[in-house]
């Protein structure tokens, strides 16, 4: 009987380390580690993450026309008056070149 008990522990303590392997340091799985500053020069495509249980922040990740990918600060106002741009042009207009679609359970998206 005691070998089963063992086992049990044994199959508990990898569950426990493959579980703390998973997750950085902070126990979160975010996107983005650092920001940039907002360059909306060449902006192609624009991509929010809402929090999750996996990352506890919003994040905001944009392409540019060369196909770099970087992260933005949410809290900083040039940002924040980019989305509401891009929620204003989606109210405004349908036919607009500008189209932002969102999914439960998946990022926004806003493409130029």
């Amino acid at each position: 009987m005691s070998t089963s008990i063992m086992k049990v522990f044994l199959l508990l303590a990898v569950v426990v380390c493959i579980s703390q392997a998973q997750q950085d340091k902070s126990g979160k799985q975010c996107l983005c580690s650092r920001v940039r500053p907002l360059n909306t020069s060449n902006i192609k495509d624009v991509q929010i993450y809402p929090a999750t249980v996996f990352c506890n922040r919003v994040e905001i990740v944009v392409t540019t026309n060369s196909g770099l990918r970087f992260c933005l600060n949410p809290k900083r106002r040039p940002v924040q008056q980019l989305i509401a741009n891009i929620m204003n042009r989606q109210k405004a207009s349908t036919a607009s070149p500008t189209t932002f679609s969102s999914t439960p359970g998946s990022s926004s998206t806003a493409r130029f």
